[in-house]
């Protein structure tokens, strides 16, 4: 078989496979930014993957069509959106019921469909589609978080001294307050002035609370050491 090192179509291909790596790295930096698992890295190695995947498939057997042979490049393209769903499954991770990496597994499929549509010949609607992209994980998702809900959750860590009977005395205060506790983790610890224990703990309010609220209330019991906030941006 003859190759053919400098293709007429080789200057559209390159541009193409730029834009898939420029793209990616956008929705790649965007997650990399959240030190989400899945990186700039990951996500411009799935776009240029993508895009290379339909550039071989649109022409790279261009010199083996004739009349006896009819190519669908379609068929290349229908395996990398079944194939993908592997590697977005290895960034969802499910532990204590809490599903964290699904919006990460979301930008996985999504870098891919990007990377296709650079490989198509399309990079202006793979421009827009990371365009949305951005606005949907940004101020949609400031505006979604601004909406009121009918529950209220608060996770804290908190530090307190062991065997004084403390998380019944927050228990009692969060009662108070109305919040409905829930205790996911304790870890006892050893430390100069004796035991303490570590713990994560869920707090639930029917109604909109200023985390403050809690906080402070918590922390004035006596006994506990240290009262802090835990993200619970599970994308």
């Amino acid at each position: 078989m003859e190759i053919e090192w400098f293709p007429e179509t080789l200057v559209t291909e390159a541009i193409l496979l730029v834009c898939s790596f420029v793209l990616s790295g956008i929705i790649g930096l965007e997650r990399e930014l959240r030190q989400k698992s899945a990186g700039a890295r990951t996500h411009i190695l799935v776009g240029m993957g993508s895009a290379l995947f339909t550039l071989v498939s649109a022409y790279g057997f261009a010199h083996v069509l004739g009349d006896e042979v009819v190519l669908d490049p379609s068929r290349i393209a229908a395996q990398i959106v079944t194939g993908i769903g592997f590697l977005g499954a290895g960034v969802i991770f499910v532990r204590r019921n809490i599903v964290s990496g699904l919006t990460t597994a979301a930008s996985v499929w999504v870098t891919a469909a990007v990377g296709m549509a650079c490989g198509a010949g399309m990079p202006l609607i793979a421009a827009l589609t990371v365009a949305l992209y951005v606005f949907a994980v940004t101020a949609l998702t400031a505006l979604i978080r601004r909406l009121p809900t009918q529950q209220r959750t608060e996770l804290y860590q908190v530090r307190y001294q062991d065997g004084h009977g403390i998380l019944r005395d927050i228990l009692q205060v969060a009662s108070d307050a109305g919040y409905d506790m829930s205790l996911s983790e304790t870890r006892r610890e050893r430390g100069e002035g004796g035991h303490t224990v570590l713990a994560r703990i869920e707090f639930t309010h029917g109604k909109q609370r200023p985390p403050e609220s809690l906080l402070r209330k918590i922390s004035e019991v006596e006994g506990v050491i240290d009262v802090r906030t835990e993200d619970q941006d599970h994308d």
